[in-house]
């Protein structure tokens, strides 16, 4: 019955196979799906078009809009290295270290693009938005998470790096890197 129906399809698609076509297509309470050129209420309206290289192409028109379908704008933001290259994921940092921090970046950041770093999800607002290295100071003992994230401030569109985990220790009292009274 499929088949049978698909045939039916194909039929009516070849009819207007000459020149573009609209057809409508429903299916009635019983099931059964039904081609026409009529426009029937709640009918999904499909436009045919003949092609010089494969033959027909069909395709669901969607609102007042008929032809071919959008295509996606490219991408903005299409970097071919984004990655924070430092500090390493799971280094440990010890006391008052200062802890470096770079975005590798290729291309260059491009005009009307920003970077925003954020630190345990918290935007880290004392840095310029293209800056792609500065240091972090005296951070306390404990486990964080440094992220970065690019804008495009035309489009809106934007892309998260990976984040990297790393660790603020402190010395023991009784380490050689201890640095008492």
């Amino acid at each position: 019955m499929h088949l049978l129906r698909l045939w039916f399809a194909l039929g009516l698609v070849a009819a207007f196979a000459a020149n573009a076509a609209v057809i409508y297509k429903w299916t009635d309470a019983d099931g059964v799906v039904h081609y026409s050129d009529q426009a029937v209420p709640g009918a999904e309206k499909i436009v045919t078009s003949s092609s010089s290289s494969n033959g027909i192409a069909v395709g669901a028109a969607r609102g007042p809009s008929i032809g071919t379908p959008n295509k996606k704008a490219p991408s903005r933001l299409d970097y071919a290295t984004f990655a924070i290259e430092s500090p390493a994921k799971e280094q440990a940092f010890f006391g008052d270290e200062i802890i470096p921090v770079r975005l590798r970046l290729d291309p260059d950041l491009k005009a009307n693009q920003t970077i925003g770093w954020y630190l345990n999800g918290s935007p880290l607002t004392d840095q310029a938005p293209t800056s792609r290295s500065f240091t972090l100071q005296s951070l306390s003992r404990g486990t964080y998470q440094l992220s970065a994230t690019l804008t495009d401030t035309v489009t809106g569109e934007t892309q998260n790096s990976d984040g990297v985990t790393f660790f603020v220790r402190q010395p023991s009292e009784l380490s050689p890197q201890h640095r008492g009274p």
